[in-house]
Formats: structure tokens, sequence, C-alpha cells
């Protein structure tokens, strides 16, 4: 059983492809092998070893993937958006002590000027553009001897992500080898991924769902990932054609993007069947679960993940089993339960924070006495969602505990409100939000955006919800916009977005 990165790539046949890119030619499974030994060997003539951390900021793309890959064969990577300013950047850099700094040649990061005012050293990545789908030298001077080197070892720290920080400070989440390794194979094991698989990425690298989910898992499984510069919905539809994928993984509002483009792309979706759809990161509302399958003619699989879990903690089974709409599916990886405030395991129907244990959960957060206090009740990672089990296993998540809407004493589901609106046929996309009132300290809120030619008022909207909703949960401000605020990797964010839309 593979423990670290480096026997996991070990998995796929010599000459089959591990990762492919627009106008490249495939990297295999025994040239990765092959260029993460390389790599292995540079970090450490260039001062970097085990435990060395290595702030990485490069665009979407194959040397993105291979650079997590094969860095974290050797060290500790920490991946970084490339989209930070230079204060995001000295926060980030100097709460994780980074050793170095990679970027691409040729890039005018301010994450570069951050570290050099650090005394953090500076590594400049030059793809090798003639070559195989994320080949590439690194360029820079020695930072002295590595103090570990070698290959990593399986308690070694791999992957070092920030939480988002929503509500506070961001907590560093650190992942071992053998969490990330464990992690990956529970997702090859939830979607039967073979060597014939290929997906094609268009989440972002620098976030746990891609990295893990389409990355890892695919070359863990003798697979193939095929790296886009980042998501665009105008081109998706041309990457189907080129790389020919087999599947993909995306959040919710990429999707929606999607479907907007996929009853002019019909010819593709025909020529180039898919054999499954994953989605993950925020919840999928039924109704674009639902207009997927219709769209592709396959399976649309729902997925539950979080950094904290190395990604996947639940998922939908592939059919024959059932697949339950606004469910997260069944335990795909750790054991996952339901726990009261007082540290009680719940029965199946009973409504509790979600808590799970298993190999793919973080040891805890780095330096936050308090918040691993927090966080962990008996063994079990406190996740901070509500939710309930059925009677066959299945998670349906309610809300996340910190996004319940507290409306003078009556608590509200924001995701509850979500799906009725998005039954309005108008209604592309729905968020419901707590927004302050004076009385009741909270009340409900909802922003939305029409489908394409399709024309609704507030009053509409809010009589449609009043006929389907207790009165307490109707929205008493619907907003409509041209376009909801979203995070960095896409998903509609609910803390913040009353002071994001002024109200």
């Amino acid at each position: 059983m593979a423990k670290t990165i480096r026997s996991l790539l070990d998995t796929g046949d010599r000459n089959a492809p591990a990762i492919g890119a627009e106008d490249r030619s495939d990297l295999t499974h025994g040239g990765l092998r092959d260029f993460a030994d390389e790599m292995v060997a540079r970090l450490n003539a260039l001062g970097i070893g085990r435990d060395d951390r290595i702030g990485i900021v490069l665009p979407n793309g194959p040397e993105m993937a291979t650079a997590f890959l094969t860095f974290a064969c050797a060290a500790t990577t920490a991946p970084l958006n490339p989209a930070y300013r230079a204060e995001e950047f000295d926060f980030y850099l100097s709460d994780l002590n980074a050793k170095a700094l990679v970027v691409q040649q040729g890039e005018d990061s301010p994450a570069i000027a951050v570290a050099e005012k650090k005394g953090i050293a500076v590594f400049r990545l030059v793809p090798r553009t003639g070559d195989a789908a994320g080949l590439f030298d690194l360029h820079g001077e020695p930072v002295g001897a590595a103090g570990k080197p070698g290959p990593a070892e399986a308690d070694d720290v791999a992957l070092i992500l920030h939480t988002s920080g929503t509500t506070s400070r961001p907590k560093i989440v650190p992942l071992s080898q053998s969490n990330l390794v464990a992690s990956a194979e529970n997702i090859g094991a939830a979607l039967a991924l073979t060597p014939q698989d290929r997906c094609v990425n268009i989440m972002p690298l620098f976030h746990i769902h891609g990295l893990i989910a389409a990355v890892l898992s695919s070359v863990a499984a003798g697979g193939s990932t095929w790296c886009s510069p980042g998501f665009n919905a105008l081109r998706f539809f041309n990457w189907i054609e080129t790389a020919r994928p087999t599947w993909y993984t995306a959040v919710p509002t990429m999707h929606q993007a999607i479907l907007t483009r996929a009853g002019r792309n019909a010819e593709i979706v025909r020529a180039h069947p898919l054999r499954l759809i994953r989605s993950s990161s925020s919840s999928l509302p039924p109704q674009v679960m639902a207009e997927l399958e219709e769209t592709f003619s396959c399976p649309v699989i729902e997925s539950y993940g979080m950094t904290e879990a190395t990604h996947q903690m639940a998922s939908n089974p592939l059919p024959p089993a059932a697949r339950k709409p606004g469910s997260v599916g069944i335990a795909a990886g750790p054991e996952v339960r339901i726990m009261d405030m007082e540290g009680r395991l719940l029965d199946a129907g009973e409504t509790g924070e979600v808590v799970i244990r298993g190999a793919n959960v973080t040891r805890g957060y780095e330096a936050n006495p308090k918040a691993n206090a927090e966080g962990f009740t008996n063994g079990w990672f406190r996740t901070g969602d509500q939710g309930v089990i059925d009677a066959e296993g299945y998670l349906t998540i309610t809300g996340r505990l910190k996004e319940i809407i507290n409306r003078g004493g009556e608590k509200i589901s924001p995701r509850e409100v979500d799906e009725v609106l998005m039954d309005h046929p108008a209604v592309a996309q729905a968020v419901t939000f707590a927004m302050p009132h004076p009385k009741l300290g909270e009340d409900v809120a909802a922003a939305i955006v029409l489908r394409e030619g399709e024309t609704a008022d507030e009053k509409a909207v809010r009589g449609f919800a009043a006929t389907r909703l207790a009165d307490f949960k109707v929205p008493r401000k619907i907003l409509i916009l041209d376009e909801i605020p979203k995070g960095a990797t896409g998903k509609l964010q609910r803390i913040g977005l009353a002071e994001k839309l002024g109200l």
C-alpha cells in the first residue's frame, strides 16, 4: 500500500498518459516518475528538503500540476492564489514560514517583491515548451544544504493550505503524505477510476478540490488529467473535443455556466460522451443535477469535501446504487457521524453536527490550540456543518452552522430556501443569507440571477416562495443581480454577503 506521493506515482503503466495539456504531448506515468526523482534531487541541490516549505504561485496548467506532484515528493508544498495582492502574500508567506517561493519565469507577481523583502529564496520555473506537458526547469541560487534530503516519508507534511477564514483569521491545515494518499484512493474508489479514465481539470490548483480530486486521484488510479489554463465556459466544449475526457469535477456555479452553453455544443456532447460528472465544494441544487444528467446523459455524482479532510468525506455512489438529489451521499473514506453539542453521537434521522475521523483527516491545525480544542471531540473532527443521516446512510447537509439564519429565535437553513427559489422558472442561481435586523437580530435575504431571456421582479419571486415556505422563511429582501459575488474557487459565499451587497 502506497503511503507517500512518490510511492503513489508508481501505480501507472510506464507508457500510459498521466498529464496532458493543449498543444503538448502527454507526459507518461514513467516520465512523471523520472521527473519526480529529478525534482527531488534538484530541490535538495537548491537546499530544500523534507519539512521545508515552498510557496507555489503559478498559473493553472500542466506545470502547476507537476510542480505540486513532484515538489511534494521532497518537501512541503504551499500553493497560493496567483491573484492575491502584496498584503495577502505578505500574510501567507509569513504565516507559512516559507523557505522558498516558486514563480513562473516572466510572471510579474507581487509575491516576488514580498519574498525578497523577507529574505525568502525565489526560484523561477521555466516550462520546457517543446517537451511533454508539465516538464520544466527550475532556476535559482542554493540556500545552503538541505537539512533533510531524500524522498519524503509517510508522516511528513506534504501540503499546507489555509482555511477560507470567512469569519475568523485563516487557520493553517497541515496535510501529511499519508493523508493525501488516503484521500486520492478514497476518491478513486468512489468513482471507480481506472487507467482508462481521463479528467479535464477546470478547478484552480491552489485549492484542495482540484489538487486532490482532479489531479492526484487520477494519477493514483493510473489514469490521466488534462490541465486547462483555468475555468472558461466559452472554451470548455473545445477542451472536451481536444482532451476527450471521461469525466470532470467542478463547483455548482461552474456546472451552471457550462449548462448555459451546452445547447449550442450538443454535437460535441454527443460525440464525446462522459462516464460521469462530479460536483463538490458547495451544495448542488437538485434542479442543476437533473439538467446536467439530461444534457450529458451520464450520472452526476455529488460529493462532500473540505480542506481538513484532504477533500472527500462522503459521496453519492455510482449506478446502479441510488443517487439522492440534495444528499451528499454515503461515507466515502472516513467514518461519518452526527454529534450533538455535548459530544454525544446521534442516531439516524437526528440532526446535529457532522463529524468525521479517518486516515485522510488532518491531525490538527498548526499552532492553534484553541481551534484544535474546539474542532476535535473524542477523536472526531467537527466539520462545522449541520446535517442528518437517513436510515440508508445517506447524509444531507442542512447548512453550515455559522450560516444558519437566526430570525428572532427561529432557525432557518439557507439551503432549504435556495432550493425553493431555484424552482422558480425564471431563476438560474440563488443564494440565501442573513441580513441584520434591528429587532430580530437577523432576517432572511436572497440574491438571485435570472435565466437568460427571463424576467421576474422581487414581488413575483417572493410570492412564489410564500406558496412553498413558512412565512418566517420567506426572504424579506430579494436582490436581482447580473452576477452573485463568488470566492476565489467559484463558490457562492453566504457569510459577509449582506455587507458586500450593502444590506
